[in-house]
């Protein structure tokens, strides 16, 4: 982790954390967001994607690199290639998140749209990967995506050492993989806790069982939106996730709204899911310092009033 900091600090700033009044009357405790909404993509993946590509080959470079996205994946990875030059491809599913895939072809990267949902659209980048000889970059089973990412728990640290919870959403796992290794590195005693929409449980039906398991997929909050569990971000957590809660859409709708009323930033609807696993968990952390990760910022016109309605 910390060789990756010194890798992307050249291009990303520490992201700000604070405490809102409102939020601690509204969790019942000391509570902090960790704001990756304020990252150059609105997005912590981007951690991850300038660590990965600032360390491949010469000849991977030329070559290019691909990969499959629901949106943040998909930003981290054309953000980082436009800054090393490397040509990019991206494949993304029918109805993926307007504003993240205006945002990739944006930074140059090649959209591909196939399949209904993220896993068709990664089996299709695997196929273009081995047909084009590009460098296929996995959205979770990259040890140098996890090791960037993991930067954000260093820093919500170095601001405040007495964190003693911090809640992260949960997708492919990676982001949560990623802030164990680093949080328990510095104090095993941390508790981290990852959250899942109910209505695309995989990865936490994943974690409960120790072995890799599909379920549905129908989640309106993208960022959450994965139909199998990914096995590098689940060894990870096996050993070290605390506890993993699953939210409905109902809540994380709810939880948009509050994260906006008391923070004044915006944020997608998986950015506000550690806020609804604090409001399910109060009597849990209620009296301790919590860190929620806003992972980020990335909502639709449509997902904003749908869920201020």
């Amino acid at each position: 982790m910390l060789a990756a900091r010194q890798r992307i600090r050249p291009y990303l700033r520490p992201t700000a954390l604070h405490r809102y009044p409102a939020l601690d009357q509204l969790v019942g405790t000391e509570t902090w967001v960790k704001h990756e909404n304020h990252q150059p993509i609105c997005a912590f993946k981007v951690r991850g994607g300038i660590n990965l590509i600032s360390q491949l080959s010469d000849d991977e470079r030329r070559r290019g690199v691909a990969g499959a996205s629901t949106g943040n994946h998909g930003q981290s990875i054309a953000y980082a290639a436009r800054l090393f030059d490397v040509p990019a491809v991206i494949c993304v599913p029918a109805g993926a998140n307007p504003v993240k895939v205006a945002s990739i072809r944006g930074l140059g990267a090649e959209v591909v749209t196939y399949g209904v949902d993220y896993d068709e659209a990664r089996e299709h980048a695997e196929r273009l990967s081995r047909e084009r000889n590009y460098r296929y970059i996995h959205s979770g089973n990259e040890p140098h995506l996890i090791a960037g990412v993991g930067t954000e728990a260093l820093e919500i640290l170095e601001d405040q050492p007495e964190t003693e919870v911090i809640i992260v959403p949960i997708g492919g796992g990676s982001g949560a993989a990623g802030t164990c290794i680093a949080a328990k590195a510095i104090r095993p005693s941390i508790q981290v806790i990852g959250v899942q929409s109910a209505e695309a449980p995989a990865a936490y039906r994943s974690w409960k069982a120790r072995t890799l398991l599909e379920d549905r997929m129908g989640t309106f909050a993208e960022g959450l939106a994965t139909r199998t569990a990914f096995e590098l971000p689940q060894r990870i957590l096996w050993k070290m996730l605390d506890d993993f809660v699953l939210v409905p859409d109902a809540e994380i709708r709810l939880a948009v709204k509050l994260m906006i009323e008391t923070t004044r930033n915006l944020t997608e609807p998986a950015g506000a899911a550690p806020l609804a696993a604090a409001l399910r968990l109060r009597a849990k952390v209620r009296g301790k310092r919590i860190a929620l990760v806003l992972s980020g910022g990335n909502i639709t016109p449509d997902q904003l009033k749908e869920s201020l309605a």
